[in-house]
This record gives C-alpha cells, sequence and structure tokens, in this order.
C-alpha cells in the first residue's frame, strides 16, 4: 500500500506575464536547474510568436495548450490474467501537465536551428491546431475510442 499522496507546491507567477502557468512549463523545459535559460528561451518564442502571427504571443500559447490538453486516456489494468487499456478521464492538473509535457518533447524533436524558433513554431503549429503534439493527443484519444468496451472494468 502507497503512501499518503506528496502536497501540491506553490509556485511563483513568472515575471514578465505575472503567470502560474508559465512558471510550470518553463519548469517542464528547463534542463539541469538552468531556470534563467528556460525563461530566455521561453520569452524569445514568444517574442518570435508575436512578430509571425501578430496577436500576442502568451494568448497564442494558451490556444495552443488547450489544443493541446486531453481529455481521456488509457490506463493498462490487468484483469483475470490480461493486460486491458481502460479509458479514464483526465483530471485537470493532469491535463495541464500532459498537454506541456508532450509541447516540450515534440518541440525538442523538431529540426529547427534553435529551441526558441523550435519552440515557437511548434505553439504556432498547436494554436492552429495542427503539429506533432496535436498528432498525439489525437492518437491518445482515438486509443480511448478503441478500447470503450472496457470502459466497464474501470476501478
Amino acid at each position: 500500500m502507497r503512501k499518503g499522496t506528496a502536497k501540491k507546491r506553490i509556485l511563483l507567477p513568472d515575471a514578465k506575464y505575472n503567470d502560474v502557468m508559465v512558471t510550470r512549463f518553463v519548469n517542464n523545459m528547463m534542463w539541469s536547474g538552468k531556470k534563467n535559460t528556460a525563461f530566455y528561451i521561453f520569452y524569445d518564442a514568444l517574442d518570435m510568436v508575436e512578430t509571425k502571427t501578430q496577436e500576442r504571443g502568451i494568448d497564442v500559447w494558451k490556444k495552443a495548450l488547450s489544443n493541446v490538453m486531453p481529455s481521456v486516456e488509457t490506463k493498462a489494468r490487468r484483469v483475470g490474467g490480461a493486460n486491458f487499456q481502460i479509458p479514464i478521464e483526465v483530471g485537470p492538473d493532469r491535463k495541464i501537465q500532459l498537454g506541456m509535457k508532450w509541447m516540450v518533447e515534440y518541440t525538442r524533436k523538431r529540426n529547427e536551428k534553435s529551441m526558441a524558433l523550435r519552440l515557437c513554431n511548434e505553439i504556432i503549429a498547436a494554436s492552429k491546431g495542427e503539429g506533432s503534439t496535436v498528432k498525439k493527443r489525437d492518437d491518445v484519444h482515438k486509443m480511448a475510442e478503441a478500447n470503450k468496451a472496457f470502459s466497464h472494468f474501470r476501478a
């Protein structure tokens, strides 16, 4: 049996946009504790988004994030010696976490020159409802839809 759940840590909002979601995203993007570098990359990317789309960068980023967040996912569960992928609803915190994680993951896999440029192009693509991050979300939804027959095994 597991012990109690971990306490939620309170994050401070970022300096430029005064938004906790930005800090959370930067924490996901950061490598080796280089938080300042991650903030510079993020802010540069949003500046590039502003110049390319003629909209506020933070608004485009939030739209992209909402396009990427999944509503259902599958969870493996062992029933009678067989493993089943059971579709479950995604909670609000996990929804945000998965969206951010996928966005950072697929940003890193892009082929542009700098991380800021990669992030910029991934944000623009996701806000339009295209790109590899949105494809990942669609794949997760398709997987849940395909395994809807096993939803009665839900705990």
